[in-house]
């Protein structure tokens, strides 16, 4: 299997896709300016107790409160409060952190009234991002995770992955570790270090080391409250972080400033693997070169299409997902009705796993698969879906099917689920059912180009429009495009987008920067 990251960074957003055999599997976008990312650091303030709950809402800046429980505060709360305080007391000279002294740990039957009160300032962790109408969920137990190391301040051991089997291989990271690990501070070994030089691991520790450092000068420092203290790699850096194996074949990226951060990332934790990353200048975007836009159309939704006519409809709710297999329109087996449920059942449960990972779907979700009669059928259907789901990086769990023909599956949730609207609105008329002329489209985009040249003075650009909409403009000789080039000169450079609706354009300057021309239209 080989697998491919394609990164699309606009002007106003991110994308990330992975992709295996060519197939997109994982999809992630992004606003640029998003913020309240898993693994951030702040300096925040509570801001109310809930006794019923054991728990208190905490200002982190963002527009719902975040929720801290008392149990996720962590055995060395204790520990941090103290250090913090002595850190603070002292503007001009950073307390050693070596230099902390670890105190009780926290009880687990104690009481958040009796810990925490309003207004005090505690420093936490975001582990779940804000979902619908809930707001960040936080942790007052710090990491900071690495390729092949977490640290997590105030720890007391060294646990490895209990994904390494060798005892052998488990001793000997242990013991490396022992020989380099910094006063206070305790490491999680994560799998990818099974068989890593200590060199590897030293420099990766004194990195994470570094990170802890500068979170507590920054807390030292400023008053500010909330404030971030410690920022999480970019979206692009951390899946890659998490994802990267040796047999990735190509990294794609066509922006240079992320280019650079990717290479650079790569570089020092694979340094033989730093020639996979490229950066991508071809005027066609991305995404349509590598046929993303087309599978994320075709993969995003309410009903999904996998093989042969079957289907599946998805459904979203408050409480949990809801997958529905259908048969369709497929021809039945000769083998009768069980072979040709089975069939589509296990089709269903290869693209189920897929949608899984590409739309990051957590919380609870219910499959009704077709009914099957014969024990082994289910049985057989289980164990597919259990073996299809071993790629899931998520922590889940999958139940065999009920008597009612259901399987439940939940799926660790830390983010939104990724909903991807494929349904185009009409981008002249804005869904009121009424256009102008069609016609007169050309018309209207040479208006556009005229602008831009003669008033604006931007004489290199590029216009994106729909595929159909480009094959009419480059046609012929003659052709429009080359009308166009004739009048205002070559720097006009006309691009087919896949992205964009029948009768949408976007404008670009020559470094690839959004041009916003909407204004224009309503002034016309």
């Amino acid at each position: 299997m080989t697998s491919e990251i394609v990164i699309d960074v606009q002007q106003k957003e991110i994308s990330i896709a992975l992709m295996e055999d060519k197939r997109l599997v994982e999809y992630q976008t992004e606003p640029r300016s998003a913020s309240f990312t898993v693994g951030n650091i702040y300096m925040a303030k509570v801001k109310k107790l809930m006794p019923g709950l054991n728990a208190c809402f905490v200002d982190v800046g963002y527009e719902r409160d975040a929720f801290l429980h008392y149990l996720d505060l962590g055995n060395q709360f204790n520990s941090y409060e103290k250090y913090l305080k002595q850190v603070q007391s002292d503007r001009k000279k950073l307390y050693p952190f070596a230099k902390a002294t670890q105190q009780p740990e926290l009880k687990k039957d104690g009481s958040v009234q009796t810990t925490l009160s309003v207004g005090q300032e505690v420093l936490v962790q975001i582990v779940k991002e804000p979902i619908s109408t809930k707001g960040p969920r936080l942790t007052g137990e710090l990491s900071f995770a690495g390729r092949y190391l977490v640290l997590i301040p105030f720890g007391d051991k060294i646990s490895v992955s209990s994904k390494i089997k060798s005892s052998e291989e488990r001793a000997r990271l242990k013991q490396l570790l022992q020989s380099i690990r910094p006063k206070n501070c305790g490491i999680i070994v994560r799998t990818v270090a099974e068989g890593k030089r200590v060199a590897e691991l030293d420099t990766e520790l004194k990195v994470l080391t570094k990170r802890w450092e500068d979170a507590i000068v920054k807390v030292q420092k400023t008053q500010k409250r909330p404030q971030l203290v410690f920022e999480e790699t970019s979206r692009a850096v951390a899946l890659i972080r998490d994802l990267f194996n040796p047999t990735y074949e190509n990294i794609y990226v066509n922006d240079a400033d992320v280019y650079n951060e990717v290479k650079q990332y790569v570089t020092l934790i694979a340094p033989e693997k730093a020639g996979i990353v490229k950066l991508y200048k071809g005027s066609v975007p991305i995404f349509d070169n590598f046929n993303i836009t087309k599978q994320i159309k075709s993969s995003f939704g309410k009903t999904i299409n996998f093989k042969h006519g079957a289907y599946l409809i998805i459904e979203h709710t408050e409480a949990m997902h809801v997958v529905d297999v259908n048969s369709g329109n497929r021809s039945r087996k000769v083998e009768g009705q069980e072979a040709n449920a089975l069939d589509v059942n296990l089709g269903a449960a290869d693209e189920l796993a897929r949608q899984l990972r590409l739309r990051d779907m957590g919380g609870i979700i219910i499959v009704d698969f077709i009914d099957m009669n014969l024990a082994e059928d289910r049985q057989l259907l289980y164990e597919r879906m259990c073996q299809n789901m071993q790629q899931d990086r998520a922590r889940h769990n999958i139940l065999p099917l009920s008597k009612f023909g259901l399987m439940q599956i939940t799926r660790q949730r830390v983010r939104p689920a990724m909903d991807v609207n494929v349904e185009e609105t009409c981008p002249t008329c804005f869904g009121k059912g009424t256009i102008k002329s069609s016609i007169l489209f050309t018309d209207q985009l040479e208006r556009k180009i005229d602008y831009l040249v003669n008033n604006i003075g931007i004489k290199r650009f590029y216009l994106h429009v729909h595929p159909y909409v480009a094959a009419y403009i480059n046609k012929g000789v003659w052709s429009l495009k080359r009308r166009w080039q004739m009048k205002y000169g070559t720097g006009v450079k006309v691009i087919a987008s896949g992205k964009l609706a029948f009768l949408q354009y976007e404008f670009y300057d020559k470094d690839k920067q959004y041009l916003d021309m909407q204004e224009e239209i309503e002034s016309k």
